[in-house]
């Protein structure tokens, strides 16, 4: 267990802009100190100078969301030798019973790291941060395309007839590469000439979105 190993934990809350600290006893539990710092390089040596102040001995930091808000901490951290460690954020349940207290989180995730039988270290590393975002940025793109295909296929049926007719019969990829490829012309009515435009954005969209998603696999 890691109250074998250490005098002192470190819980963290994250959020998005700030991060609650809560100094541990390993051998008791009892609380010693807590703070508030802001997510960024000098909140972060903030709470080094916080952790050097209260906790001096063997020291570990229980990080909640270490490969979310608490990414920029974790790397700041395990780039100045300290021991970090991630634990599991509060259940959605117990904490609409609870209620949210960013203190009390802090503390409660400085003991589930020392209660811990299994220390389970972040996911952290510039590969690890890399492959992240691009599978975000790739579920972002295919979410796009989703929406934008959908919308695309509704200015299809409500196009004129003829309009309609030609684009209808068409294959998804062919549809698209049509649709993107319209230009302006002063024989078509104002009303043609806006479906054109809206159906070559709207199939400009997807096929941005879909080199997007591509990318993201590579």
């Amino acid at each position: 267990m890691l109250a074998d190993e250490v005098d002192y934990v470190i819980g963290v809350d994250t959020h998005r802009d700030q991060h609650t600290l809560a100094v541990v006893v390993a051998p008791t539990g009892a609380v010693l100190a807590q703070t508030v710092v802001r997510a960024s390089a000098r909140g972060y040596a903030a709470a080094v100078r916080f952790a050097e102040r209260h906790a001096p001995g063997g020291r570990a930091w229980a990080v909640e969301g270490a490969g979310h808000y608490g990414a920029g901490l974790t790397r700041y951290l395990t780039e100045r030798g300290e021991t970090v460690l991630e634990v599991g954020r509060q259940a959605r349940s117990e904490r609409r019973l609870r209620g949210k207290d960013d203190p009390l989180d802090a503390i409660r995730a400085a003991r589930a790291g020392l209660a811990a039988d299994t220390l389970t270290l972040p996911r952290s590393g510039q590969r690890q941060e890399a492959l992240r975002v691009l599978l975000l940025a790739r579920r972002s793109a295919v979410d796009v395309r989703r929406v934008a295909l959908v919308q695309l296929r509704s200015v299809v049926v409500t196009a004129p007839e003829h309009l309609r007719d030609e684009l209808r019969q068409l294959p998804t990829t062919q549809l698209i590469r049509r649709c993107s490829r319209f230009r302006r012309s002063h024989s078509r009515t104002t009303d043609e000439l806006a479906i054109v435009l809206a159906l070559r954005s709207l199939a400009r969209r997807i096929e941005a979105a879909t080199l997007s998603a591509q990318l993201g696999t590579a």
